[in-house]
């Protein structure tokens, strides 16, 4: 079925919070090829303006713009549409995840009280991991702020989605695009469990294989421009975009799920039911439940502070 339309604009304003990082660069030159951009303003504490500089030059339609330190943080939002955030640390070898936090959380929570004053009803997507507890946060700061609106705020979960169709790619020789396709590809329990040990070990597998050098920073950035084309597409009036993603919602226990969800001009349009779970994949999500909500809870706990 051919996609319908129902908006009038069709080029939007995208902000690009940490836009000099290892995931912010590539990132950012995937969105200056978009025809739904119009302007893309990218910040970062420091290294902006050759980033811009560089990008500014590529003959695509987005105008470019940098932002540079604190100070420049209001002109970067002002009139953003959305607002993607990648900044942060990366990760270094044996280093977890919640070992980020204390650093990330803190560059999340001061970027989000920018976003409650100068473009609050912005999309939002965040990047920046712990990303089960930096929703949480930002979630927090836009209530105190007067200005939340859950169907606007999204963790970016997207990568899991794009490894995911890869690595069955691998398995099943099922091309990614056609894994939509009825009948879908199945695969016997002990090939499933293989699969999802790898999709969760995939980051510590690329920084192994960086040598400590960097992270999952490209496939990060694909997986995230997809996402924000996808958001775009919704604002513009496109109807039927579905993506997975790391919302607020009432479809479990947990406060915070990344489930799939339809998106509409103002945001979350359906939050989409669970699929059916099978036996393998009712106890990995019975299993998580007490951690997800632990993390939940500390992001919650630091916002509050």
């Amino acid at each position: 079925m051919a996609p319908t339309f129902a908006a009038s604009r069709t080029k939007f304003n995208v902000a690009v919070l940490g836009a000099a990082g290892g995931i912010g660069q590539p990132l950012s030159l995937l969105l200056k090829q978009s025809p739904l951009v119009k302007e893309l303003r990218l910040y970062d504490v420091a290294n902006t303006a050759g980033v811009a500089a560089d990008l500014s030059h590529i003959s695509t339609g987005p105008r470019v713009s940098a932002h540079s330190g604190a100070d420049a943080l209001p002109s970067a939002l002002y009139g953003a549409d959305l607002v993607v955030i990648p900044a942060g640390v990366p990760r270094k070898p044996g280093m977890t995840r919640d070992d980020l936090f204390n650093i990330n959380a803190g560059i999340v929570r001061t970027l989000i009280q920018g976003v409650s004053q100068y473009c609050p009803q912005a999309w939002v997507a965040i990047i920046s991991n712990p990303v089960n507890s930096t929703v949480p946060i930002a979630a927090e700061v836009l209530k105190k702020a007067g200005v939340y609106d859950r169907t606007r705020l999204f963790g970016v979960t997207t990568l899991d989605v794009v490894r995911a169709r890869a690595f069955v790619a691998e398995i099943t020789g099922v091309a990614p695009e056609d894994q939509r396709a009825e009948p879908r590809p199945t695969l016997p329990e002990a090939e499933a469990k293989k699969l999802m040990a790898r999709i969760q070990d995939a980051g510590t597998e690329v920084v192994k294989a960086k040598a400590g050098a960097g992270s999952a920073t490209l496939s990060m950035a694909y997986a995230a421009a997809e996402f924000a084309t996808s958001c775009l597409r919704a604002m513009s009036g496109e109807v039927g975009i579905v993506e997975c993603a790391y919302v607020e919602s009432d479809l479990t226990a947990s406060p915070f799920f990344a489930s799939p969800v339809e998106l509409g001009p103002s945001g979350v349009a359906k939050y989409l039911p669970l699929p059916r779970l099978n036996a393998l994949e009712q106890a990995n999500f019975e299993e998580m439940q007490a951690e997800l909500a632990a993390n939940i809870n500390k992001g919650l706990e630091f916002a509050r502070k």
